[in-house]
């Protein structure tokens, strides 16, 4: 088995030693109630590396010899009811990788087949949580799994059991183990429900420090040359840590909780407007094992400040697309200078009702809680463009000013499918055929699921004629049948958006934008992928390419400055170019081309009829497209609609985004 690096070897991200990732799976190992970690970071930050290393410093356990479910003795196993002295062996903490696209019989286990088939009997073959149970279980990529995975990971998470009832087999075996997932957020985020089931949450990154990062290489250029030597360099480290760890659980029970620490922990809750009871049982589990990893039996403000940093970041309400964080003056304020007292003892006579405070300074429950700080998104003061100035159509015009307006809270839109059937990844936009969904049909060609009795069905007619006159039906593969399952599929959705001056003004821009991040807001929701191009002055931009990160495209149409000309053609041709390239990566994902203008076009000789050109040119290649119309006021020019129908698009006022639109029109019908 290759050696595995060192957890002690791996460089802290900051100079000052503070590493929140190894601290949250240390903490989370100490108390498996904390509910696991979630690591969100970029990719080459040693992610699974440190997360690798931590099996090696957990302290071994005791199983009961030859149990598959790694029970204790006086345990109860579908592999029997071990008595307490029943033979035992220890071996260290086993951790679990479950690879993105495992089954659901390989997670929860299913019937043994090789049993079944040569010896006739139906036995249970533990899954990946069995294998887990007392250990780690490690999901890379963790936004990348299917739901339903992760639904069923995290309900085994909390409850500590599996419950499997399938294919003859009613088997419920413990499942105790601490689930750590990785992602990288620019390849997508998870769902908010599930991001609130990881009980610990880090944001982490590479260093900037260039002496750190020269560290990093030195170590592992080192570990690589030798890795025998240089994990044997850090062996006393490991033991140390693995002692500690030891230590810590031990000492876990004896830590005393007092009302002063739980009221300070809803004060903390309850100043980051956190939905629900979970975020104050994750922090003060949390804040107990940070006591007893340091060695206390006394909860401190510096451990409710850690568990605060790790157990709310992801659970504060915040708007739609905003990166999980904490402000930590604000948490600071909430906590104040003083550290809880611990609680007096007992009065000596029951019938004493002194009236003293238990609570000590600066837990006192009705304490002001102090001001909301502002989220700092104030705008920018701009000078808006004048629309109706200098924007006639094949105009040049003067230079218009740039300005960058910010968006209003999203609403939701009318939902957009590309036409025709599609086979690409589940999702929930357009028709496709899927693995999952209704049955639409039958396929011949076996690309399905086996469809059982169309398969008896196509084979019974030929059973005379293959000779069969008694016995097992005779079957050949060109009887197989598979249904034809019709479901919902993801698309790539690409915003094609004009940010030239003639969209400027500043209610414009702000009608666009807010749009824009509706319909982002429904592309994530969708499991769509996203891409940004932008066009204003003399070109066009690729602000974002694809991407299932549909935040990172949030954060990059907040910053886009509007002004100066309007070069349709270019902006429309380079999308066609990312949609062309996007073909030949990802085939099976249909686009959806939103382009977002009033269809002027100012740049250049013959841009009108340029941008129908390049318009027709999309059109012939069959691309789903909608132009949402941003032209206003009363004189309407119409140019939208004429690029609608030379690129056979979808032709939208912008009001009509919005899916109140439609209940208005219907009504007024």
């Amino acid at each position: 088995m290759p050696l595995q690096y060192p957890l002690s070897a791996i460089v802290p991200s900051q100079a000052d030693d503070r590493d929140d990732m190894t601290l949250a799976l240390v903490l989370t190992t100490i108390s498996p109630e904390v509910g696991g970690v979630l690591v969100r970071g970029e990719k080459g930050t040693a992610k699974s590396t440190t997360v690798r290393a931590l099996a090696s410093v957990l302290p071994p356990i005791e199983v009961v010899a030859g149990d598959r479910f790694s029970s204790r003795p006086g345990e109860t196993s579908p592999d029997g009811d071990w008595p307490l002295d029943a033979e035992t062996e220890t071996r260290p903490v086993r951790l679990v990788e479950l690879p993105v696209g495992a089954t659901e019989d390989r997670v929860l286990g299913s019937l043994h087949l090789s049993k079944v088939l040569a010896d006739g009997v139906a036995e249970y073959e533990p899954g990946l949580l069995a294998r887990a149970h007392r250990g780690l279980l490690y999901v890379d990529e963790v936004n990348l799994l299917h739901d339903h995975l992760v639904d069923l990971l995290l309900d085994a998470a909390a409850m500590g059991r599996s419950t499997v009832e399938r294919d003859g087999v009613s088997v419920d075996h413990a499942a105790r183990f601490v689930l750590v997932g990785t992602m990288n957020p620019e390849e997508g985020e998870l769902r908010p429900q599930l991001l609130d089931r990881f009980g610990l949450t880090v944001e982490i990154a590479a260093p900037r420090d260039p002496r750190l990062r020269a560290e990093v290489v030195r170590r592992r250029l080192a570990f690589d040359a030798d890795p025998e030597t240089f994990v044997e360099a850090y062996a006393d480290a490991e033991r140390t840590l693995t002692d500690r760890i030891a230590a810590a659980r031990k000492l876990l029970p004896e830590v005393e909780l007092t009302d002063a620490v739980l009221t300070k922990v809803a004060e903390v809750c309850a100043a980051f407007e956190v939905d629900g009871m979970r975020a104050d049982i994750v922090t003060t589990r949390t804040a107990v094992a940070h006591a007893a990893w340091n060695g206390r039996t006394t909860v401190t403000r510096a451990d409710i400040r850690h568990a605060a940093l790790l157990a709310l970041p992801h659970r504060r309400r915040r708007n739609p697309f905003d990166a999980p964080g904490l402000d930590e003056e604000l948490l600071d304020a909430v906590l104040g200078d003083e550290e809880p007292e611990p609680e007096p003892p007992l009065p000596p006579e029951p019938e004493d009702e002194g009236d003293g405070d238990s609570e000590g300074p600066g837990f006192e429950t009705g304490a002001e809680r102090p001001p909301q700080p502002t989220d700092g998104s104030a705008e920018r003061p701009t000078r808006p463009a004048n629309e109706d100035q200098g924007f006639e159509t094949g105009a040049e015009g003067p230079p218009q000013p740039t300005s960058v307006v910010a968006a209003a809270d999203p609403y939701k839109v009318r939902r957009f499918e590309v036409t025709g059937t599609g086979a690409g990844e589940s999702g929930k936009r357009s028709r496709a055929l899927t693995s999952n969904g209704r049955r639409a049909g039958i396929d011949p060609t076996g690309q399905g699921g086996l469809h059982l009795v169309e398969t008896i069905r196509a084979a019974a007619p030929h059973q005379l004629a293959r000779g069969r006159t008694q016995g097992r039906l005779r079957f050949e593969h060109s009887d197989l049948r598979t249904a034809r399952r019709e479901g919902r599929e993801a698309n790539l959705v690409l915003f094609c958006v004009d940010a030239s001056g003639s969209m400027a003004a500043r209610k414009r821009m702000e009608q666009v934008k807010t749009a824009i991040l509706s319909l982002l807001l429904d592309a994530y929701q969708r499991r769509d992928k996203v891409g940004l191009v932008t066009f204003r002055g003399d070109g066009a931009d690729v602000a974002l390419p694809p991407t299932h990160s549909v935040d990172i495209a949030a954060r990059r149409l907040a910053e886009l400055p509007a002004g100066g000309r309007t070069p349709l053609a270019e902006g429309l041709l380079t999308a066609a170019e990312v949609l062309r390239v996007e073909a030949v990566r990802d085939p099976r994902r249909r686009p959806l081309l939103i382009v977002i203008t009033d269809g002027r076009a100012t740049h250049g000789a013959d841009a009108v009829a340029r941008s129908r050109q390049a318009g027709q040119w999309i059109a012939e290649h069959r691309t789903t497209a909608v132009v949402v119309d941003c032209e206003q006021g009363p004189m309407r020019m119409g140019l939208a609609g004429s690029l609608a129908r030379a690129m056979q698009a979808t032709h939208l006022p912008i009001a009509d985004v919005s899916a109140s639109a439609l209940t208005t029109l219907a009504n007024a019908a």
